[in-house]
C-alpha cells in the first residue's frame, strides 16, 4: 500500500518530483531526475478521501492510486469527458458557458491565486507549485490586484512595533 501521511504533505513515489496527477496517469513531461523530491501540500481532508480510496482498492503495481477499469493508466482525455460532465452537474447554464473552471488544470491557477492573497509568501507559494519566484510574481502578479491597502497596512503595523 502506498504511504500517504495523514495531513500536510504527500511525496513523489520513488523519489520521482511529486504531483498529484501522477497518481492518476502518465506525465507528458519527461522525468527530471535530477531534482530531488518535493513535499506538495495536499489538505487534510484530501488526504483523508486519498487513504480512503487505497484502504478500499489499494495502489497499482505502479504506485498509481487511480487506474482505469481495467486496471491501466487512466487516458487523459477520460479527465476532460468527466470534468465536463462534472461541469454541467455542478454549474448553473451561464457559468457552463462561461470560461469558469473549463479545465481541471484551471484548478491550479485557482489555488495559487487563492494562496497568494490569503497572504501565502510567494516563496512559499513558488515552492507549492513548482516555480520560480520570478515565474510565480510574472504569471500571477494580476492576482494580487486590490492588496495596497493590506500592504500598506501591514507595513504601518511593522512600523508601529
Amino acid at each position: 500500500m502506498a504511504s500517504i501521511p495523514m495531513a500536510g504533505n504527500l511525496t513523489g513515489i520513488r523519489n520521482r518530483r511529486p504531483c498529484l496527477a501522477r497518481l492518476c496517469h502518465r506525465s507528458r513531461f519527461p522525468r527530471r531526475r535530477h531534482r530531488p523530491a518535493a513535499h506538495v501540500f495536499v489538505s487534510p481532508a484530501l488526504v483523508k478521501i486519498l487513504r480512503h480510496h487505497i484502504a478500499e482498492f489499494d495502489v497499482g503495481p505502479d504506485g498509481r492510486a487511480f487506474r482505469s477499469e481495467r486496471g491501466e493508466v487512466i487516458a487523459s482525455t477520460a479527465y476532460t469527458e468527466v470534468w465536463q460532465a462534472a461541469r454541467l452537474l455542478a454549474f448553473t447554464p451561464a457559468q457552463v458557458d462561461s470560461p469558469l473552471a473549463q479545465r481541471p488544470y484551471d484548478l491550479r491557477h485557482a489555488a495559487v491565486s487563492l494562496w497568494l492573497n490569503a497572504g501565502v509568501s510567494a516563496p512559499d507559494v513558488a515552492e507549492q507549485a513548482g516555480h520560480s519566484v520570478d515565474v510565480l510574481l510574472r504569471v500571477y502578479a494580476k492576482c494580487l490586484d486590490g492588496q495596497q491597502e493590506i500592504a500598506n497596512r501591514r507595513i504601518d503595523d511593522a512600523l508601529a512595533a
